[in-house]
């Protein structure tokens, strides 16, 4: 399996792809989207390259980034060893939205797992980041790619997205929206078993089924598991209050509303339909699909940043395994809001 090709309504010219690279390996930053998310890319091995991720995110030193490498590229470089789990998943699902996590190879810096001795690696299927990996050291080189965003905000799926984060001050290379629309599913291999770490838009039980048992799913409960991207429990926040309520609970919090007060809710149609027309609500009607929705919802989140509303109220989905990804976004969204987090 490997994720659905981003639709490119741009695409970047093969002198925009080369400069890029040149850049990449001058150790500056760039921009490029991934069929997950638009990533803030730089020279995986250029500890300096790093920092200025770092630095320009804001995000914490110890929080690591994910290495994306091109089809061609060797993972094996990259880790202690490539197991035979590790093979086996990247046969089944690279090119496309999962990252794995290894035992990091020695030579490898550690900055770019934030101090410690494992090391996430991807292979993305946007045609734009295969052509940039493909420009860099002749695709044999890794770019370390956290989201295109600061740290603990809304992903970017949009070049626009992007320039509202940084402005002028990152190069971006446009390859229209991203199809999946949320983060890559992360597993970790690094202790000898598989566990699921970060939820996706590759499944736990696709997972199951190429290994053949189902990966540990994430409990609160893992005190060894490694450090991984976007699993901090406030994340993905939009600058709007949000909660996230069950459908009798956005009634009860409607009806609580002070005179004049302008609130979003995003419901899906089939069952909030009829809260479109209540003054001083703007209601967005949520895709009924998880897979349309997970590729809808930061966009969404971000257009109500500029709506001038003062709370979002986000319906709470269903818990079964096809919202798990959403779910996961979505909890650590209004986690961001909650006073004893």
């Amino acid at each position: 399996m490997t994720a659905p090709r981003a639709p490119l309504v741009t695409a970047p010219s093969a002198s925009e792809i080369a400069h890029a690279a040149e850049r990449l390996e001058a150790g500056e930053l760039v921009a490029f989207p991934t069929e997950t998310v638009y990533g803030l890319g730089g020279d995986a091995e250029n500890a300096q390259a790093i920092a200025r991720i770092y630095a320009a995110k804001g995000r914490p030193a110890n929080h690591p980034v994910i290495v994306h490498l091109s089809p061609t590229a060797d993972p094996a470089y990259w880790v202690r060893e490539l197991t035979p789990d590790a093979q086996r998943l990247i046969a089944a699902f690279w090119p496309g939205p999962l990252t794995l996590i290894l035992k990091r190879a020695a030579h490898i810096p550690e900055a770019v797992s934030g101090g410690q001795d494992s090391v996430g690696l991807r292979c993305p299927s946007h045609p734009v980041a295969q052509a940039l990996l493909e420009a860099f050291k002749g695709g044999k080189g890794g770019v370390a790619a956290p989201s295109a965003n600061r740290f603990g905000r809304v992903s970017p799926t949009t070049a626009q997205h992007v320039r509202e984060e940084f402005g002028d001050t990152v190069e971006v290379l446009d390859g229209g929206p991203c199809e999946v629309g949320i983060e890559s599913t992360i597993v970790d291999l690094s202790r000898g078993f598989a566990a699921l770490l970060r939820p996706g838009h590759v499944s736990a039980q696709q997972i199951a089924d190429v290994l053949g048992v189902a990966p540990r799913l994430p409990d609160g409960r893992d005190a060894t598991a490694p450090r991984a991207s976007g699993t901090l429990k406030a994340h993905y926040a939009p600058n709007t209050p949000l909660a996230l309520l069950g459908f009798e609970e956005i009634a009860q919090a409607l009806a609580l509303l002070q005179s004049g007060e302008r609130v979003a809710v995003v419901a899906r149609a089939s069952r909030a339909s009829h809260l479109a027309n209540l003054p001083g609500i703007q209601f967005i009607a949520a895709p009924d699909n998880p897979l349309h929705y997970a590729r809808d919802l930061y966009s969404l989140l971000r257009g109500l940043d500029r709506a001038s509303v003062q709370r979002i109220f986000v319906e709470r989905l269903p818990d079964g395994p096809e919202w798990a990804a959403v779910n996961d976004r979505l909890g650590r969204a209004a986690a961001a809001f909650l006073s004893d987090r």
